[in-house]
C-alpha cells in the first residue's frame, strides 16, 4: 500500500523569477504596484528583458510554497498540478522530488511552464506578473478523487479561483476522497473576482481558511479594521479561520472565540514573497499533528518571519535543520 500523504498542496506549479527593482520600474508597469496581475508569455518576457540583471530563479507558486515549507519540518506532502514541457518544469519537479515530496501527481502539459517575475522595491513590497502557462490548461477532467487517494488533507490556494470549473471539480473530488481541506485567499484581486461564490465554497467545501488583513477586508468590507470580527464571521463559514496581520500577529478563530498569535519580529524584512505561504505551511505541519491552535498559529508565524529575511521563498539547508529542531 502506498504511504500515506499528510498534505497535497493543489494549484499552479510556477517558477519564480525574482528581482529587486526601483519604485519607478514598477510604478510604469501597467496595473501599478503591488499585487498580482496576469500576462502571457510575451509581456512577461519584455518585463525580463528591461531589467538591469539576471533575476534569481526558485520553484514557487503559492500551494507550491506552503507544501514545500509544511515538508520540510516533516509533513509527508505532495502536489497537484500541471507542468510545462521545458527545463523549468524538470526543474519544479526535481525540486520537489529532492525533499522526499511525492512527485507523481503532477500532470504533464504540452507548453512552457508558469513563471512569475516577482519585483522586490526597496520596501521590500512585492509586485508579481505571472505567465501561468502549461499550469493554465489543467483541465477539469484531469481531475478526480482517485489524485487524492490516501491523502488526509488538500491545500487549495486561491488563485483556482479564476477557472471556477476547475475548482469545483478540485473542491467536489477532495470531498468525495474524504479529505480535510483548507483554502489559502491569494490576494485581494482573488477575492473581488469571486465574491459571488466565494463565501459558498467556504461553508460547503473549506475546512480552514487563510487570509491577510487586505483579503479578510475584500471579504467582509462592511467591518472596516475590525479584524476581530472578520475572524469571528470566517469561523461561522468554516471549522478554523486564520486572519493574518502581518507585523501586528494574527488571529485565529473557532466557533466564535478568536485567539491572538503573537508576531515574531525581524530586524529587517527583506522580501515578503512566500511569507503568506510560509505561514500556512507552519500551521498546517503543526496542525496535522494534532497541536493546538495557539501553537499552528506560533509555527505559522516563525516560518513566516524566516522566509521574509530572504530574497524569495527559500531558506538554507542549515536553517532548515535548525527549525526542524526548535520546533520539533
Amino acid at each position: 500500500m502506498a504511504e500515506e500523504i499528510d498534505l497535497i498542496g493543489v494549484g499552479s506549479p510556477v517558477v519564480d523569477l525574482l528581482a529587486r527593482v526601483e519604485d519607478a520600474f514598477v510604478e510604469d508597469l501597467e496595473g501599478g504596484k503591488g499585487g498580482m496581475e496576469l500576462v502571457d508569455d510575451l509581456a512577461l518576457e519584455d518585463m525580463v528583458s528591461s531589467l538591469d540583471n539576471e533575476p534569481d530563479v526558485a520553484p514557487g507558486g503559492s500551494a507550491g510554497n506552503t507544501a514545500y515549507a509544511a515538508a520540510r519540518l516533516g509533513t509527508k506532502v505532495a502536489f497537484l498540478g500541471k507542468l510545462g514541457n521545458c527545463e523549468a518544469a524538470n526543474f519544479y519537479k526535481e525540486r520537489f522530488s529532492s525533499i522526499g515530496a511525492d512527485v507523481s501527481r503532477f500532470k504533464h502539459g504540452e507548453v512552457p511552464n508558469a513563471r512569475c517575475l516577482s519585483l522586490v522595491t526597496p520596501d521590500s513590497e512585492r509586485t508579481m506578473r505571472t505567465d501561468l502557462g502549461a499550469a493554465m490548461t489543467l483541465s477539469p477532467d484531469e481531475i478526480s478523487a482517485k489524485d487524492f487517494e490516501g491523502v488526509r488533507h488538500v491545500h487549495k490556494e486561491g488563485y483556482l479561483a479564476f477557472n471556477r470549473d476547475l475548482m469545483n471539480k478540485v473542491l467536489d473530488s477532495a470531498h468525495e476522497a474524504g479529505c480535510t481541506t483548507s483554502f489559502d485567499m491569494a490576494s485581494f484581486e482573488v477575492v473581488k473576482a469571486s465574491e459571488d461564490v466565494m463565501g459558498q465554497w467556504l461553508k460547503d467545501h473549506v475546512d480552514i481558511v487563510f487570509a491577510n488583513e487586505d483579503e479578510a477586508s475584500a471579504f467582509f468590507p462592511d467591518l472596516g479594521k475590525d479584524y476581530e470580527a472578520m475572524a469571528k464571521s470566517f469561523s461561522e463559514l468554516c471549522d478554523v479561520a486564520a486572519v493574518k496581520l502581518g507585523k501586528e500577529g494574527s488571529l485565529i478563530a473557532k466557533d466564535g472565540e478568536v485567539t491572538f498569535v503573537d508576531p515574531v519580529v525581524v530586524d529587517q524584512a527583506l522580501d515578503t514573497t512566500g511569507a503568506g505561504d510560509y505561514w500556512a505551511g507552519g500551521f498546517l505541519n503543526a496542525w496535522l499533528r494534532g497541536k493546538d491552535l495557539a501553537e499552528c498559529g506560533r509555527y505559522g508565524s516563525i516560518l513566516g518571519a524566516e522566509v521574509v529575511q530572504v530574497l524569495g521563498a527559500s531558506l538554507s539547508e542549515d536553517r532548515w535543520s535548525e527549525l526542524r529542531g526548535d520546533l520539533g
